[in-house]
């Protein structure tokens, strides 16, 4: 009776953790809003993406960085990119109307053409997470903006490095400053400040299209202040969560609400021209644990 009982419970104890785990994740996703498979199968189609292997690579972190009193370049630091699944196009004007037609996201601002084959533009942080939400329930997949070290990763050769090489104390921070302008203007010169369709900037080594192009692209990343020692380690570093990392031609910090830089909110250098955003999928169910533990923080 003992090894029936025994061969009984071995099963049972496999399946007793599968359905507690179904039932926790249920319960997250109607408190937290966690992505919820699609009301109508097959809804919304997922998004073209390209899948980038995994590699070692050079990287600056993004914030400001300051060693002693002199503002100084990020510390260069090799990373390992794990395996990334990411959009090969921007989100377009025709995808991000239909989170617009579902009421899940707000209009745009418009200062382009609005071809449905367009990057959209004219959006905000804020915003670019409310498609994110919407995709990922739309497809019952999980959708969510890159980091910034994965958007550097994605990007390839197209990532600046935005090392200046020049140190600016606090008193007097000119010499920097000017050699981030000249360095941002250089980086755009000649190049239209425009959106264009969909593929007009080209592929990247991976596949990735328009990295670096007219539209600058929202990442997850916060901005920071982080203080070094001489040997570029953290002695300790604080995030400021209002302000978000944007990736484009050069980096900058940006405040999560705005949606045209030029009306203000770049908090440093030359503002992006306009504003857009790719996301990222996230497989496994390791990846649903994450964002239920990014719902509790937010």
């Amino acid at each position: 009776m003992a090894t029936h009982a025994g061969k009984f419970l071995e099963p049972m104890s496999l399946l007793l953790p599968a359905l507690l785990f179904a039932g926790l994740t249920g319960m997250m996703a109607m408190q937290t809003g966690l992505p919820r498979p699609p009301v109508a199968a097959g809804a919304v189609a997922a998004p073209v993406t390209v899948t980038i292997a995994p590699r070692t690579f050079g990287y600056r972190p993004a914030g400001k960085f300051q060693q002693g009193t002199a503002v100084v370049d990020a510390p260069l630091t090799e990373i390992t990119g794990e395996r990334l699944e990411i959009m090969k196009f921007q989100v377009s004007v025709a995808d991000y109307a239909r989170c617009v037609a579902d009421g899940a996201c707000e209009a745009p601002d418009r200062r382009s053409r609005a071809e449905s084959e367009m990057p959209v533009t004219g959006v905000s942080f804020i915003d670019a997470e409310a498609y994110a939400r919407w995709l990922s329930d739309a497809t019952g997949q999980l959708w969510r903006l890159p980091t910034d070290a994965e958007w550097a990763f994605a990007a390839g050769s197209r990532f600046a490095d935005d090392a200046l090489g020049v140190d600016g104390t606090l008193d007097n921070p000119a010499d920097r400053w000017l050699a981030q302008y000249e360095k941002e203007a250089a980086l755009g010169a000649g190049a239209s400040a425009m959106p264009e369709v969909l593929g007009f900037f080209g592929e990247n080594e991976f596949g990735v299209a328009d990295l670096a192009s007219s539209v600058w692209e929202w990442t997850a990343s916060c901005d920071s202040r982080t203080r070094i020692d001489g040997n570029g380690a953290v002695i300790n570093s604080l995030e400021s969560c209002g302000v978000r990392i944007v990736e484009g031609r050069h980096r900058t910090g940006m405040s999560s609400f705005v949606r045209d830089a030029r009306t203000g909110g770049c908090t440093v250098g030359a503002p992006p021209d306009n504003l857009g955003f790719r996301l990222v999928r996230d497989t496994g169910w390791q990846a649903w644990i994450n964002q239920w533990w990014k719902s509790l923080a937010d």
